[in-house]
């Protein structure tokens, strides 16, 4: 397996869709279980369209500077980076890695090239969001490879 990261093109908006939804999948049930059925059907009513959406927004809208990973001609996944309008500071938005491929480092091979890509833009300080809950373990172990620093967070629902 051959990994190559490339600037997103057009043509990959759907296999990039398609494998962040598996991605996600299990991570949406992870949220599930620890948030119990009706707090996880209020905040997330439709999850897969609004993480289409929010895909969709990140790959056209032109905020994110937006790559893909490739095997051979396949799509395995993608990155999302966001600049700090004030510069100094970016953020890894939104990356996903389709499951027949995790395990392989293609999620480190792409938290490193945007790490390195945000150095080389000016950046001093980067980030990335990801959850607690046990569907969001891989992210963590991934993102701590790459050398960032976890800093917990709790949130808290409730259904009212």
């Amino acid at each position: 397996m051959q990994i190559q990261v490339r600037p997103f093109k057009a043509r990959d908006l759907d296999p990039v869709i398609g494998l962040s939804l598996r991605a996600w999948a299990p991570v949406y049930e992870s949220f599930a279980e620890v948030m119990g059925p009706e707090v996880f059907g209020r905040q997330y009513p439709d999850w897969r369209t609004s993480q289409r959406r929010e895909v969709e927004a990140a790959c056209t809208k032109g905020k994110a500077h937006v790559w893909g990973a490739e095997d051979g001609a396949r799509v395995v996944g993608f990155v999302a980076v966001v600049l700090e309008p004030e510069g100094g500071a970016g953020a890894v938005e939104l990356l996903a890695v389709d499951p027949e491929y995790q395990g392989r480092d293609v999620g480190t091979t792409l938290t490193e090239f945007a790490t390195t890509w945000m150095k080389g833009a000016g950046v001093t300080l980067a980030s990335i969001w990801t959850g607690g809950d046990p569907g969001h373990a891989p992210a963590r172990r991934t993102y701590e490879k790459a050398g960032y620093t976890a800093l917990p967070l709790v949130r808290y629902y409730k259904a009212l």
